[in-house]
């Protein structure tokens, strides 16, 4: 039987909303530039080991301009934990430029432009769009999203920009960032991808990759 996919979010999010009432962002950030950063710094890496890294990393670049003025290997050494780093490093470098040169050291506040910074996809365009300027403009399709909406059988998609038009108009937009949010901490805590946890997952009896 054809299920209503609409319905079936609705159910989700009810249910995800049980376990994880106060589902938000968690890395640590003070302003739109701070969380670009730290959202770059967050690709293949957890935002726990993220959290440890920006504490100093913020204490010591204040702004765009203080990445400039770096040297490329001290900003690598900084983030090296992060994984990845030579690659993030010259993202960042090369976003505060951009931001200096072209916006005035202030963040752009709209997707089309974020997407225009080096490093900075529709991801981390929507993190930094409905978590600083509050506005709903997508769903945020990162891998924990990616790989459970193809589990729920939300999507079949494999491009994350074909899954964030699929999965936006399943919901209304005030509920973006707020399934974004409880799909992430299903992921991390319970949908875990190598040991799944079904047992215990509140979606197991209307999910249709459930082992139980």
């Amino acid at each position: 039987m054809k299920i209503n996919k609409k319905t079936y979010v609705k159910n989700i999010i009810k249910r995800l909303s049980l376990i994880y009432p106060n589902a938000k962002i968690t890395l640590k950030f003070s302003s739109p530039f701070e969380l670009v950063i730290a959202t770059i710094l967050a690709a293949q890496c957890t935002d726990k080991r993220v959290n440890i890294v920006t504490e100093k990393l913020f204490k010591k670049y204040k702004t765009p301009k203080d990445y400039i003025k770096t040297p490329l290997q001290e900003i690598e050494h900084d983030i090296k934990s992060t994984g990845f780093f030579r690659n993030k490093a010259k993202h960042i470098k090369e976003l505060a430029i951009k931001i200096v040169n072209d916006y005035e050291d202030k963040v752009p506040d709209s997707i089309k432009e974020l997407t225009q910074l080096p490093g900075v996809g529709r991801k981390t365009a929507n993190v930094v769009i409905s978590n600083c300027f509050y506005r709903n403009e997508g769903v945020i399709v990162d891998t924990h999203m990616i790989r459970i909406a193809q589990l729920l059988g939300l999507t079949y998609e494999k491009d994350a920009v074909k899954i964030e038009k699929e999965l936006n108009e399943l919901m209304e937009p005030k509920d973006y960032l707020y399934f974004s949010n409880l799909i992430i901490a299903l992921g991390r805590n319970i949908c875990i991808a190598r040991r799944p946890k079904c047992e215990i997952c509140p979606l197991n009896n209307i999910c249709p990759s459930s082992r139980i």
